[in-house]
């Protein structure tokens, strides 16, 4: 193979501009006023992106949808990136505390998960499945901290988890962060034997 060749082969595609403000205005409008509510429209005229544009990078607004919510899905696999490598209690420890701070800080306005799936009822659809990978991903993700720190029942122990993280992002949309983050962090860590 030639250096030229070889030096392409390395080096990764450039990502597009227009297509990373699409999912960003995108995600930002659709997580802040929901799916539905927003057109695409004010989502081109807000990412300065013509429709011919759009279209070269997605097929329509549910294509739109699913980058969003695997955006998502990025920004919390990457809550499980650790500096180092914590013992097993130690990092069940630290992700609890991250939710408990994405609740404050990041994730206002509830689960975007739940969020798109109440706007999209069919369980067969594009975005419910890219749903339904994210929240096993989650689950088995906690499952196996929890295995690792030695936790009793870990299966029980991890369902239980998102269901709390579910609840904490709910809770703390509509009672505030004040009330739901101590109710969380107390509950999660009573959960997890800590």
């Amino acid at each position: 193979m030639s250096t030229a060749a070889t030096a392409t082969a390395a080096t990764p595609p450039k990502v597009s501009e227009a297509r990373e403000r699409l999912v960003r205005v995108a995600s930002e409008l659709f997580y802040r006023e929901g799916i539905h509510s927003v057109g695409m429209d004010r989502i081109l005229a807000e990412a300065s992106v013509t429709r011919a544009t759009m279209y070269r990078h997605f097929s329509g607004k549910e294509a739109l949808v699913a980058a969003y919510l695997e955006r998502e899905d990025a920004v919390i696999r990457g809550y499980f990136s650790t500096d180092g490598d914590p013992a097993p209690a130690e990092l069940v420890r630290l992700v609890i505390d991250g939710i408990a701070d994405d609740i404050g800080r990041y994730h206002t306005r509830g689960c975007p998960f739940i969020n798109a799936a109440a706007e999209y009822p069919d369980a067969t659809s594009e975005v419910r499945r890219i749903i339904e990978r994210h929240r096993e991903w989650f689950r088995s993700t906690l499952r196996d901290a929890l295995v690792d720190a030695g936790v009793a029942d870990a299966e029980t122990v991890a369902g239980s988890l998102v269901m709390l993280r579910d609840a904490a992002l709910v809770g703390a949309y509509l009672d505030g962060v004040e009330v739901a983050r101590p109710v969380f962090v107390a509950t999660a860590h009573a959960l997890a034997g800590l």
